[in-house]
């Protein structure tokens, strides 16, 4: 999405599939699969209200409402680009957390041994 404030709204494989060509010219593809980036969404009520920005062929602006049943959604994510947002040591540089799977930085210690029998 290139709006610093939005939503993207995913849908369930066999909705896509039932929607068809219809609803191709609004989907966008990325990293999390297809999507409808959207500025506005309310879930109030049987349907789903998405409100699109668009261009006319004239390069006008214009405001696009497209609405699908809301058993179709699968999920919506905000997507939003705030400098910071929760809570932070603002003292302390911010440390970078080991993604799973990667090899530490540094040895990590091993724990200390343990005697076969107890109380020996």
């Amino acid at each position: 999405m290139n709006e610093t404030t939005g939503y993207a709204v995913f849908f369930f494989a066999p909705a896509l599939e039932a929607l068809g060509e219809a609803i191709k010219p609004y989907l966008q593809d990325g990293p999390a699969g297809p999507h409808v980036p959207c500025r506005e969404v309310d879930t109030a009520g049987a349907f789903i209200e998405m409100t699109l920005e668009g261009r006319t062929a004239e390069g006008r602006e214009v405001a696009l409402e497209l609405m699908v049943p809301g058993n179709m959604v699968r999920m919506i994510v905000s997507a939003r680009s705030d400098e910071e947002f929760g809570f932070y040591n603002r003292v302390k540089p911010l440390r970078a957390v080991l993604e799973p799977g990667l090899a530490p930085a540094a040895p990590v210690a091993a724990a200390p041994a343990q005697d076969a029998k107890p109380g020996a």
